[in-house]
């Protein structure tokens, strides 16, 4: 079908406006970027130095759904995090000889706060 070239200027706009409304749906449905590992700087240090390499840089898990960090604070207890983290367990690593008592117990206490 041939548009007259009148027709085609007056559409511009429009198509203007619909293709940045859909540009806005596309990225509102992405999700807004992830805040995993905001919170007291030298606890997300610790967890960029020390988990990241198995959790992933969002805590998605790269090792498999039990990894995912994400919401850790609504499967287990800030004491049950810290002992996970002293003494690792299926295939992590135990920390207690590589982290203090104080870096243990930041990230359990940030890490029990996902929910």
């Amino acid at each position: 079908m041939i548009i007259p070239s009148y027709r085609q200027a007056s559409l511009r706009p429009l198509l203007s406006l619909l293709l940045s409304i859909l540009a806005i749906l596309l990225l509102s449905a992405c999700g807004s970027p992830s805040n995993a590992l905001e919170g007291p700087a030298e606890v997300v240090q610790i967890a960029r130095s020390a988990c990241i390499s198995c959790h992933g840089s969002e805590l998605q898990g790269k090792m498999g759904p039990e990894t995912n960090l994400q919401h850790v604070g609504k499967r287990l207890s800030k004491e049950q995090i810290a002992r996970q983290i002293r003494k690792g367990g299926e295939s992590m690593p135990a920390f207690e000889s590589r982290l203090t008592a104080e870096e243990i117990e930041g990230l359990a206490s940030w890490l029990s706060g996902k929910k």
